[in-house]
């Protein structure tokens, strides 16, 4: 296990960019943590030279199908059956394309959980490439005696790609120590922080949001993510409890998709929603990064209450804007916080003390508010990229020395 240093001069290479297939199910315009990271590494290799292909599923109408140039990146949607077990969906011809876009690349950047992951690692090792695992959390899903065998088909699958991985990408060791895909495979990590960038905020047009959400003046909460069982925005809905007592005006505003089709966790709490419903703000999913910058800084906290967390880049994003964090105290989630200490920690579960934790932040903002350029020198998107350059050159060229 460990870090990849940063090239000492990373604009001075001594061999072509190595040539990059970046495999995940969804990409843009779905947005998440997961799709985020992979669009501005995707982007910002393609801008310093590499060759760069992104292969994923067609899962909006509104996108292009087959191949497309997006940015300086060449993205290949294929076309699911119209049906899907869970969140995932099933490519019939993924394995043809995916032979054939090996062939032109020279590494392999397989993105976890993914249903295909064993099928990119056999493949990649017929074609002669090595292949880079990319982690972004262990899979967890609600219970049920179809999920535990959806959760141990793909755990299977990921521990084929993982023997023959080159090597395997963790946000940090904190999470790589206690999670189940990655404890076992240790001697392989690599650990890279996520690469992380967003526009500055418009200040008018945060102050409208503000007015718009807040009409009464009221401190706002955000919440970027969807209404998913893992994330717990249940235990944030019930820490009102406590923060309506300091503060009776107090709303949550939620970013992001909230009835979920592979999940019935809102409809099981809408009794919840109702109670405290003149208190909750639901926006849907905001599309662009400028949407979101502005969501932060119209926000005077972000509240993070998940039961698991990799990293939650949208952590970093609110910092980067101004916002602090309230996080639950959970491996990996908690480091951004612990980094900066921009925001404090809450146990998993505990609606009051996670309450608790609103109402000191919510009193005290200005002692966590720290400077973006403090921020920016903890997580760098450039520093990021470095690193993953010579993580591929070595990768590649071990390959080549073969």
């Amino acid at each position: 296990m460990h870090d990849v240093p940063r090239p000492a001069n990373p604009a001075a290479p001594d061999a072509p960019p190595p040539a990059v297939l970046l495999c995940l199910l969804y990409y843009l315009p779905h947005r998440t943590g997961l799709t985020v990271y992979v669009q501005l590494l995707a982007e910002r290799l393609a801008a310093r030279g590499h060759r760069v292909t992104v292969l994923c599923a067609h899962h909006d109408p509104a996108t292009p199908r087959g191949e497309s140039l997006e940015n300086g990146v060449r993205v290949v949607r294929l076309r699911p059956l119209p049906f899907a077990i869970s969140r995932g969906m099933i490519l019939p011809g993924y394995p043809r394309a995916l032979a054939r876009l090996l062939r032109e690349h020279d590494v392999a950047l397989v993105n976890t959980p993914l249903l295909e992951t064993a099928l990119v690692g056999r493949l990649a090792g017929r074609a002669g490439k090595p292949v880079v695992c990319i982690h972004h959390g262990d899979l967890i899903l609600p219970h049920g005696l179809l999920n535990r065998f959806i959760r141990a088909t793909m755990f299977t699958f990921y521990r084929d790609l993982a023997k023959r991985a080159a090597a395997i990408v963790g946000h940090s060791r904190d999470y790589a120590e206690q999670s189940y895909y990655l404890a076992p495979f240790l001697d392989k990590l690599a650990v890279i922080h996520p690469p992380l960038a967003i526009p500055a905020a418009d200040p008018a047009a945060a102050r409208a949001r503000r007015a718009e959400w807040s009409s009464d003046g009221g401190p706002l909460i955000g919440y970027a993510g969807r209404f998913v069982e893992e994330k717990r925005p249940d235990v944030l809905i019930r820490a009102l409890e406590v923060v309506l007592e300091r503060f009776p005006t107090a709303r949550v505003v939620f970013a992001g998709q909230h009835d979920i089709p592979y999940e019935d966790y809102w409809q099981r709490h809408q009794a919840l929603i109702e109670r405290y419903r003149d208190h909750l703000l639901f926006l849907g999913v905001l599309r662009t990064p400028q949407e979101m910058a502005d969501f932060y800084a119209a926000c005077d906290v972000l509240a993070m209450p998940s039961d698991t967390e990799c990293f939650a880049l949208v952590q970093v994003e609110a910092m980067l804007c101004g916002t602090p964090v309230v996080m639950t105290d959970t491996p990996g989630g908690r480091v951004p916080v612990q980094t900066t200490g921009m925001g404090k920690l809450a146990p998993r579960g505990d609606a009051r003390a996670f309450g608790e934790a609103l109402v000191e932040v919510l009193s005290n903002r200005a002692a966590y508010v720290k400077p973006v350029a403090e921020i920016e020198r903890h997580f760098s998107v450039e520093d990021t990229v470095d690193r993953y350059e010579a993580l591929l050159r070595r990768v590649v060229a071990a390959r080549a020395s073969d």
